[in-house]
């Protein structure tokens, strides 16, 4: 019991501090490529309703 205080009381080694900022790092971006992939679908999304709309309108100027 008193090992396991003193581990978790322990100042982290060099090796340590650099895995868990690497671990950090390889969250981080894995979080900026999912935003990323949302961002592209919002932009398609917007591509898809403008020709959608502008289709309509062009209808609907041929109509009247």
């Amino acid at each position: 019991m008193i090992a396991t205080i003193k581990k978790l009381l322990q100042t982290p080694t060099l090796i340590e501090l650099v895995v868990k900022e690497l671990v950090e790092a390889h969250r981080s971006k894995l979080e900026a490529e999912s935003a990323q992939d949302y961002a592209r679908s919002v932009v398609q999304y917007n591509i898809d309703r403008i020709e959608r709309l502008t289709s309509t309108l062009n209808e609907l100027k041929e109509q009247a």
